[in-house]
Formats: structure tokens, C-alpha cells, sequence
């Protein structure tokens, strides 16, 4: 099988391999793409939280996005951890130079373990401008909810938030519903145009470490394969749903999910 499209990912990386890097490289290559790296930090983890981060400089981001897409151009990129204000000016430094249009930002602030992953100065460039340089911003409801500054509690206020960000230059809005208490996940999505909300039955596990990136990383792959940016949304919370319903149990916090769950291996190996 040839790879359907190339991928850069500028994200952190996680050393427990669920989130982050990791878990966008198994993502983009289980769904049938070509994954290629910017590293933004190395994170020291494991399924029970971060213990340190480590920045890489802001100069070799640059370096890695340009040098990398000079050779293999991407045909989308997805965007991840990004922790200081430094980090995301030489990001989008490098985004204006190579001119990639299919562009997805997961904007990353906090550890599923509670761990802050961003600061102040950054949150505040983030909102006004890097979002309106991106197609889509995929944010969960403690992530729009600092971005907003509005407290969300219903699939009301999540529909408010995204028009929120739609007003400060996104042009398309994913607020992720897991966080709310219900017997459904609702994701929605939104733009000037539309509404879609994406409803999936909630599994019961603890094992959901890295949901967020994987999801990224699965819209940007079926975006960058041609499908339209709601239709990515729908595919890659399915995929997202199957991985999770797996339940792999790794670890003794909040386990990784099964990035393995697209594959079916049909060829024998000797």
C-alpha cells in the first residue's frame, strides 16, 4: 500500500508513546498517510502524568518545519503542543513561508493529568493569530473555555464558545464534548455557514490518554486525502470512538488508547 498523503506534525513529544508525536505518527500511518515530525518539546510521562518538559528552541522548530518541507512537501500539517510564545512565532514564521494550505491546530494547555502545558503570553498570540491562519481548531471545553473566557455546560454553551472563536478569525470550529456528563459525546462542529453536532455513545474507560491528538491527527489526514472538513470530523471521531472501545489497559493511570484499531493486516510475513 503507497501512502494517500504527507503529513508534518509540530507537536510535542510523549515519551509514553499515547499522546503527542507518538500517537500522531501511529494515527496518520494507521490511517494509510505519510507522517513527518517538528518537535516542539520533550515530555518526561507516563500514563500517571508529566513529570518534566524539556523545550526545544524556537530557532530549530523553524529549522525542522522549513528543512523537512523543503524536501517532502506536506500536503497538510497538524499542530500541537505549543508552549511558549516563542514557540508559536517561529511557528508561524515557518507556516507563512512554505505555504501549506490544510492546516489543523489541536491547541494543547493542559495534561490529562492536570499539568499546564502553556503559558499566558503564548494563550494570548494563540487567539490572535494563529488561529485565523489555520482551517480548523480543535479545541476540548477546558481548552475553549480559557480561549473564551465563558464557562461551558451544555451543547448551548459549546455552540456559543465556537461562534466566540469564530468571531476572534477561526474559520472552522471542533469543540470536543467529552468532558460534559452525558451518555453521549457530542462533538460539534461549526462555522459561518453550519452547525454539525457528531454524536457518539460514551464508553466507560479510564484509557482515553492522547484522544485529543489522535483526533487531530485523523482530521488532518482525511482532510488532506480530499474529504471536506466536516466529513474529516465525522470520520475521525469514528475512529477515534473504535480506538477507545478497545480498551488496551496500558499503565497504572489514564491508559493510551488502540491506534491500531484501522488496521487489518492482510499479508503474511516470513
Amino acid at each position: 500500500m503507497r501512502p494517500k498523503s504527507k503529513i508534518l506534525i509540530i507537536a510535542g513529544s510523549d515519551s509514553s508513546g499515547g499522546a503527542g508525536i507518538q500517537a500522531d505518527i501511529k494515527t496518520i500511518t494507521a490511517l494509510g498517510s505519510y507522517a513527518m515530525t517538528a518537535i516542539t518539546a520533550v515530555t518526561v510521562q507516563n500514563t500517571t502524568g508529566v513529570k518534566s518538559i524539556i523545550p526545544i528552541e524556537p530557532k530549530e522548530i523553524f529549522n525542522q518545519i522549513k528543512f523537512t518541507s523543503e524536501d517532502i512537501k506536506p500536503d497538510g500539517i497538524k499542530i500541537g503542543m505549543l508552549h511558549s510564545s516563542k514557540v508559536i512565532k517561529s511557528v508561524i514564521r515557518s507556516i507563512d513561508i512554505i505555504k501549506v494550505k490544510k492546516i489543523v491546530l489541536d491547541p494543547v494547555m493542559v495534561a490529562k493529568g492536570g499539568t499546564k502545558l502553556i503559558d499566558d503570553k503564548a494563550i494570548k498570540l494563540l487567539k490572535n493569530e494563529l488561529i485565523k491562519k489555520v482551517s480548523l481548531i480543535t479545541p476540548n471545553i477546558p481548552e475553549a473555555e480559557i480561549l473564551t473566557t465563558t464557562k461551558i455546560k451544555t451543547k448551548e454553551d459549546m455552540i456559543y464558545a465556537a461562534s466566540k472563536l469564530i468571531e476572534m478569525g477561526a474559520k472552522n470550529v471542533l469543540i470536543k464534548g467529552g468532558h460534559l456528563d452525558s451518555k453521549f459525546v457530542n462533538d460539534i462542529f461549526v462555522n459561518k455557514k453550519e452547525i454539525k453536532i457528531i454524536k457518539n455513545r460514551r464508553i466507560t474507560t479510564k484509557n482515553t490518554h492522547g484522544t485529543g491528538c489522535t483526533l487531530s491527527a485523523a482530521i488532518i489526514n482525511f482532510f488532506s486525502c480530499g474529504k471536506t472538513l466536516k466529513k474529516s470530523c465525522e470520520l475521525a471521531t469514528k475512529y477515534v470512538h473504535t480506538s477507545i472501545k478497545s480498551n488496551i489497559k496500558y499503565g497504572k493511570g489514564n491508559g493510551p488508547i488502540n491506534h491500531l484499531s484501522s488496521i487489518l493486516i492482510n499479508k503474511r510475513f516470513k
